[in-house]
């Protein structure tokens, strides 16, 4: 298949430069050299969990940077999981797409069943940093599976599949109340919608790289369903992501340092809504990664309001 020779791969990354060769296609299975994926489930995680963790003390501190911690091994963990999960529901696709040909399923560089057992020993880091919460926040956590387990499936029957990545990544924002109090509140569940929605606007565009490839093998997305008029739906998704991380900020009753981070995040969608360029790849890769920015103002938003 011709094309621009455009692909977010980083075989260079250190990353990988460090494993051995035996072992770099399993890095790239979990996608080591792209940190992006794991920063944007582990946000929603670091959000509830500073929002929702009793902060009065020095032994609560420290307790909630263990907490912090532990989400931050389990969001690798998990979007490696994930990601080997998807790569072996997707290795026949794949290899018709131009920026996903060659990872390490289609270029057989790795066998499916060397793969699966990959994924397995990651869902299992994940599964023990789960096992270390209380009860509630087990049942949470398990109740995701499902949603991750069919996401790769969705591009297949829906425009929508950005949803269901959505109910995936954004889990953590259900999962932090649940570990901090053992609960899932009206504030955590506005923020997972928050949370939801904001996928919609980093994935829409992600998606937005392989809009013609996808056409020609007949995978589904928002891109696709949206590509008429891509700057209207973005706003729209955006505006819904940013009333609802409002919502769980009055229901919480932040003070202003969180609404001045939710001013920082609204100047950072708009800007980013604004100036993407739906057919250029590049640009719609440095839109999604910068993400990561945004999520950093929401996480400092609410730890300034807090302590």
């Amino acid at each position: 298949m011709t094309g621009n020779g455009f692909t977010d791969i980083r075989p260079r990354h250190w990353t990988l430069r460090l494993l051995p060769a035996w072992a770099r296609p399993y890095g790239r299975l979990a996608r080591w050299d792209r940190p992006i994926g794991w920063e944007l489930l582990l946000f929603p995680c670091w959000w509830s969990i500073s929002l929702f963790a009793p902060l009065q003390s020095r032994e609560q501190a420290i307790v909630w940077a263990i907490w912090m911690a532990l989400f931050f091994v389990g969001a690798i963990a998990m979007r490696g999981a994930g990601c080997t999960w998807n790569d072996l529901l997707d290795r026949e696709i794949d290899a018709q797409v131009e920026r996903t040909r060659d990872r390490p399923l289609p270029a057989r560089e790795v066998t499916p069943s060397q793969a699966l057992v990959w994924g397995v020993a990651q869902a299992a880091i994940g599964a023990a940093v789960l096992a270390s919460f209380n009860l509630i926040a087990i049942a949470v956590g398990l109740a995701s599976l499902l949603v991750v387990a069919i996401y790769p499936l969705m591009k297949r029957v829906t425009s929508w599949p950005q949803v269901v990545l959505g109910l995936a990544f954004n889990w953590g924002a259900l999962l932090g109340d649940a570990v901090a109090n053992a609960r899932v509140s009206a504030a955590a569940v506005a923020l997972y919608a928050g949370g939801i929605a904001w996928t919609l606007v980093y994935d829409t565009i992600y998606a937005m790289q392989d809009q013609r490839d996808d056409a020609i093998v007949g995978v589904r997305s928002t891109a696709r369903r949206f590509q008429g008029a891509p700057q209207t739906w973005l706003t729209l998704f955006a505006t819904i992501a940013l009333t609802c991380f409002g919502i769980a900020g009055w229901l919480t009753e932040l003070d202003w340092p969180f609404w001045l981070g939710l001013a920082g995040v609204t100047a950072h969608l708009v800007w980013q809504v604004g100036m993407v360029k739906p057919h250029d790849p590049a640009d719609c890769l440095r839109k999604f990664q910068s993400n990561r920015i945004l999520g950093w103002m929401l996480l400092a938003g609410i730890l300034a309001a807090r302590l």
